[in-house]
């Protein structure tokens, strides 16, 4: 039996913050349990939150030193965390924060550079967990599952509800994984246009009426007939979606945006059997849309305790370091579409004065 103990990084395309899990894993005979021992999210301070969300109007090559200056500033998170919990852990796993995604290019990008990282907080360090799959042919996306089956393999769905929504399950033995739509990206710049950073338990959306012609447009998009493996990335939203809800008043837009998100959903899943469906992500607070969902679905929606809604993902990001670290798959094909898993990421050693 073995003990090890990480910092799992995660920032979502919703720009909601930094989070930040202290999680000890316990493994034996390739099988993983866990207890997260901390965790928290660092709300980003505006500086860092319009430098992220405006990256992507630059051109990769011009994004070298906000990968630095990033990757410093997760060190720097990391390691006053640490100093907070008094805990110093094996490694950190970061997610970074992607600015690009477009694997049918063969490039996706998540700033925050390792070395930068791990020199500001003097841990090893494991990041660009994509990288490698998209190279081979695959999306590169979603990285979660391989933690739904090690973790959480006692759910017949996992279904994740942040910035952009997307799920997992098992079909014979292998898991399958997809981005689903755009979610907490759409209802959150919605809200921000009231003041507002986000709709709490989805009051605003229960107020507005659906307008079925902004419904049928936002479903008409070739993306949701493709058949899997298929990702998204913020693109998605900003080229498509955000133009065609803009018009809309705010409580209407966020009623038809709720819609369709439980739309795509019930979608996604109806040809399962019957099962219990575990539902995490900010959007699991949203009482509204978890109503809505449920309303569409005949599966049982799980909506778990508040560390595992709000950190499953930085809680995973942990899990895919340490099986990097410890030379085992942590990239599926049979989710990514690649020809072959992958055992992916940089490792980075802090630099000795």
């Amino acid at each position: 039996m073995k003990t090890v103990t990480a910092i799992g990084l995660m920032s979502g395309s919703s720009l909601d913050g930094l989070d930040l899990a202290l999680v000890r894993f316990t493994s034996d005979a390739g099988k993983y349990s866990y207890r997260i021992l901390d965790a928290e999210t660092m709300p980003y301070p505006d500086v860092w939150k319009e430098r992220l969300a405006n990256a992507f109007l630059s051109q990769p090559e011009a994004l070298k030193p906000l990968d630095l200056e990033y990757g410093t500033y997760l060190g720097q998170c990391a390691s006053d965390f640490i100093e907070r919990h008094e805990e110093k852990p094996d490694f950190v796993a970061s997610h970074g924060h992607t600015v690009f995604h477009k694997p049918e290019q063969h490039f996706t990008l998540q700033i925050g550079d390792g070395q930068a990282l791990a020199d500001a907080c003097g841990l090893l360090t494991v990041n660009d967990f994509r990288t490698e799959d998209v190279l081979k042919g695959g999306q590169g996306a979603p990285l979660v599952p391989i933690g739904d089956q090690l973790l959480f393999g006692d759910y017949d769905i996992c279904l994740n509800i942040g910035g952009i929504a997307n799920l997992s399950y098992e079909v014979e033995g292998f898991r399958i994984a997809y981005d689903l739509c755009i979610a907490n990206q759409a209802l959150n710049w919605l809200a921000q246009r009231e003041g507002m950073a986000y709709d709490k338990d989805g009051l605003l959306a229960c107020s507005g009426k659906v307008n079925e012609e902004l419904l049928n447009q936002l479903n008409d998009n070739a993306f949701f007939r493709q058949e899997p493996p298929k990702s998204l990335g913020r693109e998605f939203f900003e080229t498509y979606q955000k133009p065609l809800i803009e018009p809309y008043g705010t409580a209407d837009g966020m009623a038809t945006c709720v819609e369709h998100i439980a739309m795509q959903i019930a979608k996604a899943i109806e040809h399962l059997p019957k099962g219990r469906m575990l539902v995490t992500g900010g959007g699991a607070h949203n009482a509204y849309l978890i109503k809505r969902i449920q309303q569409r679905t005949k599966h049982q929606v799980v909506v778990p305790d508040r560390m595992t809604v709000d950190f499953k993902e930085a809680l995973i990001f942990a899990l895919l370091g340490l099986l990097r670290l410890e030379g085992r798959a942590n990239v599926l094909s049979s989710v990514t579409g690649a020809p072959t898993d992958s055992c992916s990421g940089l490792i980075w050693h802090p630099k000795t004065s």
